[in-house]
């Protein structure tokens, strides 16, 4: 706590939140949530992609991050590409002026280090370099804090991320893979940690006891249309999808299993519709999350899971429910494999409904088993996200005695 005359820690948050990335958000409440309980005197705000949303949710005070509101649409239009021309000039004032306000930046968690899915080097990893580098100007101390990192093959992105890496204050992964993938590009990472994605330090609801007989399971779908690298595939990619998908979801409607469809970010509402445009059936639903608590609910209560985003695994994963994991990068499979499901993967990019319905009745069958593996690998998982925390309150926010080495002068 402060006291006397001294100010209170001016903290920054900054990423794509508020944008309808629920994994995003969910990263963003866990270190809110650590504020909150390690650093109530802290004043918080946010620089981000949906800043009505994130003060709405939240209750802090927020900034859009790009000063032109249509950065993430294509510019085709002479006007519209001006226009984006002349945001990527006045976003290093606005970015230099907004990170110079504050002792502390916290970019938490998501995977911000990598291109697993379509991504222009001029768009977040652009705004990413502009903070780390007026961080390092300014003197305020920025963090990656369980941030996700992989190999880039697009070069002007690999620089930008490498750049901003080095310059962060902070570093540390969700996973080892990722601390491997900055190393490979030429960051030292000698002092830099792994710990657990930060969504798994949310709170956990009750899971539903096992009801003995078939019961829900929930379909985590995606509008995937595989990363950089696949653009000139990225339709064919989408078809395979969910065309393996619709035939697995109709494979259980035929075994009179009910399904719950569930969703990771606003964009996958059409893949949604066209599920249930394919299977016509009373059994297929779909529900509406607004959080990762939202789905944490869905998944708690039901059987078995599939799920292809990212934080939809954790989601499922973090309540105990045995998932089956469609994956689009080496991320999921790592994280399978560190919860004990390493065995209960399928490439997003191939789906065989026939496989995929071999491995799911696999897993059915070791429910009980892998129930048992999870809760033990949560526990572990906890304690390695209360490491994460001290070592970030260590790094960032001195002992009241020695405060005032994170002030700057007005």
């Amino acid at each position: 706590m402060t006291s006397g005359d001294e100010t209170p820690v001016r903290v920054g948050v900054f990423g794509l939140l508020g944008s309808g990335n629920l994994g995003n958000d969910g990263s963003l409440e866990a270190v809110l949530g650590y504020l909150r309980a390690a650093h109530p005197e802290a004043v918080v705000d946010a620089l981000c992609g949906g800043p009505e949303a994130v003060t709405t949710r939240f209750g802090i005070p927020a900034t859009r991050l790009h000063w032109y509101r249509r950065e993430y649409r294509t510019a085709s239009r002479a006007g519209a590409i001006a226009g984006k021309g002349l945001g990527k000039l006045v976003d290093v004032f606005r970015t230099a002026a907004w990170v110079r306000r504050h002792d502390v930046v916290i970019v938490p968690g998501m995977g911000v280090l990598e291109a697993t899915l379509p991504l222009r080097p001029w768009g977040f990893p652009y705004s990413l370099f502009l903070l780390c580098a007026s961080g390092r100007l300014f003197g305020t101390r920025v963090a990656l804090v369980s941030v996700g990192a992989a190999a880039i093959g697009n070069r002007p992105t690999r620089l930008l991320v490498r750049w901003s890496a080095r310059l962060a204050a902070y570093r540390s992964y969700r996973d080892a893979q990722s601390r491997d993938a900055m190393r490979a590009m030429g960051v030292d990472t000698a002092r830099d940690e792994v710990y657990p994605d930060l969504a798994f330090a949310l709170p956990t609801p009750r899971a539903s006891a096992p009801s003995g007989s078939p019961g829900p399971v929930c379909v985590g779908v995606m509008d995937f249309h595989g990363g950089n690298d696949d653009r000139a595939r990225a339709d064919e990619i989408y078809r395979r999808y969910l065309d393996g998908t619709i035939r697995f979801v109709r494979a259980l409607v035929e075994e009179g299993r009910p399904v719950r469809l569930l969703t990771g970010d606003e964009c996958d509402a059409s893949v949604v519709a066209a599920i249930l445009d394919a299977v016509d059936s009373p059994l297929v639903t779909a529900a509406e999350p607004s959080s990762l608590a939202d789905l944490m609910k869905e998944m708690a209560a039901a059987d078995t899971v599939v799920a292809v985003r990212y934080h939809n695994l954790i989601c499922a994963l973090k309540t105990g429910t045995p998932v089956l994991a469609l994956c689009y990068a080496a991320k999921s499979d790592a994280l399978m494999a560190e919860m004990g499901l390493g065995a209960y993967c399928h490439p997003a990019r191939e789906v065989d409904a026939d496989r995929l319905l071999e491995q799911f009745r696999a897993l059915e069958k070791s429910s009980a088993e892998l129930r048992q593996t999870l809760t033990e690998r949560n526990q572990a998982t906890a304690r390695r996200l209360d490491q994460q925390f001290n070592s970030l309150t260590a790094a960032l926010f001195p002992s009241t005695d020695h405060a005032h080495t994170l002030r700057k002068a007005p």
